[in-house]
């Protein structure tokens, strides 16, 4: 009797082993498209984001082990609107490959070059195109139903169960735009400067007028940051000062001096701390409605 349970229970451990190694395995190019992807799969795969932390995945260079990686994934969901530009020096399995604004380039945002660098890292330019649609929760939506169409077609969860789970996180994306209207409705009459140019579609789909700087996430701003700052509050007549990401506290009391209201609204390229994207994304827009509000 023991000898029959023992081996029962070895065979239902080797099973469930085996299938935990046999699951899907589905690599994501940014924070919002693993959310999507997390959302509409469950538990039926793996989902990897496999930027490091402190890199900005939009410039982020896979080493030979990452491309190893990407390339044996069942699913590859790319950005596109020139985000992640390691794409286009990698040979990704296009069979396996997913470009999750493919169907919405006609609501692309072309913008002026931009060549910079980010702390010690190379030159890059910003390619005049910005590619952070998903501040934008129509555009999130819409990648998010490419998410769940190639999930589909590839068979990596079951029809029913995608259209269900699509349904909800379609519901959240629409009540977040419901809340952004009404929480930026006051705003639209405010200039804002941003410490990177992420913002367009946030500012486009609620009529914000926004003007952006080139500096670090997170980091204090330099004396020549600080100059240009001031330069462009004086251009513009500018009182809020969005940053992308929290910097020290010191470098608030710096920006505050010079007369504009300081507010954290994450671009989510990766995850806010512990918070899932609707919830950071409903975070930035209560900080934002604490201004209008004053």
């Amino acid at each position: 009797m023991l000898r029959r349970l023992l081996s029962a229970w070895l065979f239902v451990f080797v099973a469930s082993g085996a299938t935990a190694q046999d699951r899907p395995q589905v690599v994501a190019v940014n924070y919002p498209l693993q959310y999507f992807a997390e959302r509409l799969l469950g538990d039926d795969a793996d989902v990897v984001f496999p930027v490091p932390a402190d890199v900005d995945p939009s410039f982020w260079r896979p080493t030979v082990a990452d491309i190893t990686t990407i390339q044996s994934a069942d699913l590859i969901l790319l950005n596109g609107a020139g985000f992640a530009t390691w794409v286009d020096r990698v040979s990704l399995p296009r069979a396996k490959t997913v470009n999750t604004t493919a169907a919405i380039e006609d609501q692309f945002i072309f913008t002026e070059s931009i060549t910079h660098s980010h702390g010690e890292g190379e030159e890059h330019s910003h390619e005049g195109l910005a590619s952070y649609l998903w501040l934008d929760p129509t555009l999130a939506a819409a990648q998010a139903q490419a998410v769940a169409d190639a999930i589909t077609a590839r068979g990596l969860s079951p029809a029913d169960d995608v259209a269900a789970r699509m349904a909800e996180l379609q519901a959240d994306l629409e009540a977040l735009d419901t809340q952004a209207s009404s929480a930026l409705a006051d705003l639209q009459d405010v200039t804002i400067i941003t410490t990177h140019p992420r913002y367009q579609y946030l500012a486009r789909r609620y009529g914000l007028t926004v003007n952006s700087l080139e500096w670090e996430a997170g980091a204090a701003p330099t004396d020549d940051e600080l100059d240009a700052l001031t330069s462009l509050i004086t251009e513009t007549g500018a009182r809020v000062l969005i940053w992308e990401a929290t910097p020290p506290e010191a470098a608030f009391a710096q920006t505050a001096a010079l007369g504009v209201e300081n507010v954290v609204f994450v671009s989510l390229a990766h995850q806010s701390d512990d918070s899932k994207f609707i919830d950071a994304f409903s975070d930035g827009l209560a900080a934002l409605t604490t201004l209008t509000s004053q």
